[in-house]
C-alpha cells in the first residue's frame, strides 16, 4: 500500500570548494608546487604574479614620453653602449642591479644533481672487453639491480624477461659470468645475491690476505647464522681462538659496508633534501613562525579572460552563451584555487602556532623531556578547528628549528602519569629509555626487564611490555644483539 510520508532529515555535504581545500591542506610544500602547476595548465585563466604587477605593468605601456623617440630616424643603428667604455671596462661593468633587501624572500628552485648509481656501474662496464651479447646482459642485470646494490631476483625470471622485454636469448650460466663481471666493479659487494655474498666479495678483495682476515671469510662463509645472532659462545668453540682473535675478526667484519648501493664516493650519488613547510626562530626567547612558500608563485585571475567575458556577455547568439559560460567557470575556478590557496596559508599558519605556543618550552630549548602530552584534539580545541583538519595539517609537514628539521607529526604523542601523578609525555619516556640504553655496558647489555626497574625507580611505572614496543619503535634490537665483546 503506498503512502506518502514527511521526514525531516539533517545532512551537512561539502562543497567542491570545502573538497579543494581539503586536499591542499594535506600537501606538503613541494607536492603543492607541483599541484599549482598543474592547476595552471588545466586553467588558463589562472596565471602566475599579482595583481599590482599586472596594474603597473599596464600603467607603464599606457603612458606616453615626450623624449621617446618619434621615429626611426632618430634612432642609431650603430649604436654600442662599448662606445662609451674604456677598454678595461668591459669585464667589470655591471648590466644588473640586485635591489633586493634582506628581508625578501628569495624565490628558488631546489633540484638535485649528480651521477645515479647504476651509471656509475655502465660507466665500469664499458671499460671491459665483451662482446656486444654479454654486455647487453650485463646492462639488463645492472638495470635489475636494487638501491642497496643487490640483485635481488631469482636468475630463472630474468631469463625469460630479457627474452621477452630485449629479445635476447640467453641462459642461466651466462647470467651467472655476466653477474661475476659486475661483482668486480666498484663499489666492492655490488651485485652480491644476499648479505652473506655481499661480505665474502669484499673480504676476498682485501689485501694483503691476513690470518685474521682468512678467519674472517670463514665466519660469514660458514657462520653466518651464528655471526648475525651474536652467538659468540658456538664460533669460539667451532674456531678454537680466544675472544682477543674473535674481536679482531669482528671489527674487520664490521668495517665491511653491507649496502653498497648507498655508498657513492666522492659525493656522486644524489641526495633528496627536505624542505621544511614551517620555519621556527628563537630571537631572545620570542618565538617567530615562518611559513615557506617561497617557491610557490603569485597567482592572479587573467585580465585577457576577464575582458573575454565582458565581450562574450554582449553576444545574444547561442555560441556568445556558450563561450560566456565557459569563460566563466574557468574564471571562477581561477577564483576558488587563489582563495583556497590564501586560506590554506591562514590555516596552517593558524594550528603551527597554536602547536608551537603549546610546546612553547621545547622549542626554545630543544629538550625533548620538555615536551607535553599532546594529541590532536587539544589542538583543534585550541584553534576552533575539527580534528580531521588539524590531522591534515600535520600530514607530511616539516618544522625547522635552530636544533634540526622535525616531521610535525613527532611531537604528538600520548600522555602517561608517574607516581607523582604528572602527566608527561611519552616521548620523554623514550628519551630517558634511549639514554639508558646509549649508557649501557655493552658487555652486559639491559634487558627489558632491567631496563623496567630503571624507570620505575624515576617514577615511571610503565609495564615491561611497554618497553619493549617503545624500544621497537625506536628501531634499537633486544639486548642479546646488542651484545659486544
Amino acid at each position: 500500500m503506498l503512502r506518502q510520508v514527511q521526514t525531516q532529515k539533517l545532512l551537512q555535504k561539502l562543497s567542491p570548494q570545502q573538497i579543494q581545500l581539503m586536499k591542499l591542506l594535506q600537501l606538503p610544500t613541494i607536492a603543492l608546487e607541483q599541484r599549482i602547476k598543474e592547476e595552471m595548465e588545466m586553467n588558463p585563466a589562472l596565471e602566475e604574479g599579482n595583481e599590482d604587477d599586472e596594474e603597473s605593468s599596464s600603467e607603464f605601456e599606457d603612458e606616453n614620453y615626450d623624449d621617446a623617440p618619434k621615429s626611426e630616424d632618430n634612432q642609431r643603428d650603430d649604436f654600442s653602449i662599448s662606445d662609451y667604455m674604456d677598454e678595461d671596462e668591459g669585464t667589470s661593468y655591471k648590466l644588473k642591479a640586485n635591489n633586493t633587501s634582506p628581508d625578501e624572500e628569495r624565490k628558488e628552485i631546489p633540484f638535485s644533481v649528480g651521477v645515479s648509481f647504476q651509471d656509475m656501474l655502465d660507466s665500469q662496464l664499458g671499460l671491459k672487453d665483451i662482446d656486444d651479447h654479454h654486455y647487453q646482459i650485463a646492462e639488463y642485470l645492472i638495470g635489475n639491480l636494487d638501491d642497496d646494490g643487490y640483485l635481488r631476483r631469482d636468475v630463472g625470471s630474468i631469463v625469460d624477461d630479457i627474452a621477452f622485454s630485449q629479445n635476447i636469448i640467453t641462459t642461466e650460466a651466462e647470467l651467472n659470468e655476466a653477474l661475476k663481471v659486475i661483482q668486480e666493479f666498484d663499489p666492492a659487494g655490488v651485485g652480491a645475491r644476499d648479505l652473506r655474498e655481499c661480505l665474502l666479495i669484499q673480504l676476498k678483495r682485501k689485501e694483503p690476505r691476513t690470518a685474521i682476515i682468512e678467519l674472517a671469510i670463514k665466519v660469514v662463509d660458514e657462520q653466518m647464522d651464528e655471526f648475525s645472532k651474536k652467538h659468540y659462545d658456538k664460533i669460539l668453540k667451532k674456531l678454537e681462538i680466544d675472544d682477543e682473535i674473535l674481536k679482531e675478526v669482528i671489527h674487520e667484519i664490521l668495517k665491511l659496508n653491507p649496502r653498497p648501493g648507498n655508498s657513492m664516493a666522492d659525493g656522486q650519488k644524489s641526495f633528496q633534501q627536505v624542505i621544511a613547510d614551517f620555519t621556527i626562530t628563537n630571537e631572545d626567547g620570542e618565538l617567530i613562525l615562518s611559513l615557506n612558500s617561497r617557491n610557490a608563485p603569485d597567482l592572479r585571475v587573467s585580465k585577457v579572460y576577464s575582458q573575454m567575458l565582458e565581450e562574450y556577455s554582449k553576444e545574444k547568439n547561442k555560441n556568445g552563451k556558450e563561450a560566456s559560460m565557459f569563460v566563466k567557470q574557468k574564471l571562477d575556478g581561477a577564483r576558488w584555487f587563489i582563495d583556497a590557496i590564501q586560506q590554506r596559508s591562514q590555516t596552517l599558519l593558524y594550528s603551527m602556532n597554536a602547536i608551537m605556543e603549546y610546546q612553547r618550552e621545547y622549542f626554545l630549548e630543544g629538550d625533548e623531556t620538555l615536551l607535553k602530552p599532546m594529541i590532536l584534539k587539544d589542538i583543534a580545541e585550541k584553534v576552533g578547528l575539527d580534528i580531521s583538519t588539524i590531522s591534515r595539517v600535520a600530514n607530511s609537514k616539516y618544522v625547522q628549528t635552530s636544533f634540526g628539521t622535525f616531521l610535525l607529526k613527532s611531537f604528538f604523542s600520548e600522555s602517561l602519569s608517574t607516581d607523582s601523578g604528572e602527566e608527561v609525555s611519552t616521548r620523554e619516556v623514550k628519551k630517558i629509555l634511549k639514554d639508558c640504553i646509549e649508557a649501557e655496558s655493552k658487555k652486559k647489555p639491559l634487558t627489558d626487564d632491567k631496563l623496567t626497574k630503571i624507570l620505575k625507580e624515576k617514577g615511571y611505572n610503565i609495564a615491561r611490555r611497554t618497553i619493549a614496543k617503545y624500544r621497537e619503535q625506536l628501531d634499537i634490537p633486544v639486548a642479546r644483539l646488542r651484545k659486544e665483546l
